[in-house]
């Protein structure tokens, strides 16, 4: 069976045309890299249960990795962060131009669920799997929380709201790569239940972590622009860097704990990616 890497490189999304850049400015994020996050977590729930099903899970997994690819393109753009690096690569809107970037986000965004209609699966699976990532993607989702992080700048918000931002801007579409994986091998409701609010609260210290590196690491380091969110409501700008950290150990002890009473085929299969992840803001960083 073909590997992650492997399956994306053999499914960028391509159209014939005689537009000399679009190929290229759908795939350049795409072949970039990134930590495959959300894939894995999928493919991790399926090859607990259902590793015959592996093959064909690779399709909701590229949807998912083709659908966060489209955000990070559209958040780096000039009227959000206006960053220059992604992924140790200059951003499309400055390798290319704002337009082109904006196109190339909105054919990804949609090319995710064409990728998700033609997955291998039942039709009501592949439905479901569609209403997920919409949902927890899309106007309830990670792009309502897209919008209270740009009109809040420069406004403090409470750590309740601040939690309520990240639970949309970054944690759901981390828990529907539980919920979708869970989907595909057919778990009850209420294992699905409990692996999405995991994915939120992993996803809100995914969040935090982030936050502590965007402070503590350079850009190189990074592969992205850091330092750039003293007027964001981060979770340094709030708790500060120490406040921050105690809060990500007591995020990660917690998910720590609710990980141990997974059943042992779970654990074994999303073990590697916790021990990657959890505690990844303990590791001593140079600045």
């Amino acid at each position: 069976m073909q590997d992650f890497e492997t399956f994306l490189a053999d499914h960028m999304p391509t159209v014939d045309t005689f537009h000399p850049q679009y190929n290229e400015a759908l795939q350049t994020m795409l072949l970039a890299g990134g930590k495959r996050f959300r894939p894995r977590l999928l493919l991790g729930i399926v090859e607990a249960y259902q590793p015959l099903l592996l093959e064909s899970a690779m399709h909701p997994a590229l949807a998912l990795e083709v659908f966060h690819t489209y955000s990070l393109i559209h958040d780096d753009l000039p009227a959000m962060d206006d960053a220059a690096l992604r992924r140790g690569h200059p951003t499309l809107h400055t390798r290319y131009d704002d337009a082109l970037a904006i196109l190339a986000g909105d054919a990804l965004n949609t090319h995710a669920f064409e990728i998700l209609a033609q997955s291998p699966f039942r039709a009501d699976v592949r439905i479901e799997l569609v209403r997920i990532l919409a949902k927890n993607g899309g106007s309830g989702g990670m792009v309502l929380g897209q919008a209270i992080d740009l009109h809040f700048e420069k406004h403090p918000l409470h750590l309740d709201e601040v939690l309520e931002l990240h639970r949309n801007k970054t944690a759901k579409l981390i828990a529907a790569s539980l919920e979708m994986g869970a989907v595909i091998v057919g778990l009850e409701l209420p294992v699905r239940r409990a692996l999405y609010d995991f994915g939120i609260e992993l996803g809100l210290l995914f969040q935090v972590q982030d936050d502590i590196l965007d402070a503590t690491l350079s850009s190189e380091e990074a592969g992205k622009p850091t330092n750039h969110d003293q007027d964001k409501n981060s979770f340094i700008t709030l708790l500060g860097l120490e406040g921050a950290q105690a809060y990500a150990d007591g995020l990660a002890e917690s998910l720590e704990e609710r990980f141990s009473g997974f059943e042992a085929p779970l654990r074994k299969a999303l073990e590697p990616l916790m021990r990657q992840y959890l505690f990844r803001h303990r590791t001593p960083v140079k600045k």
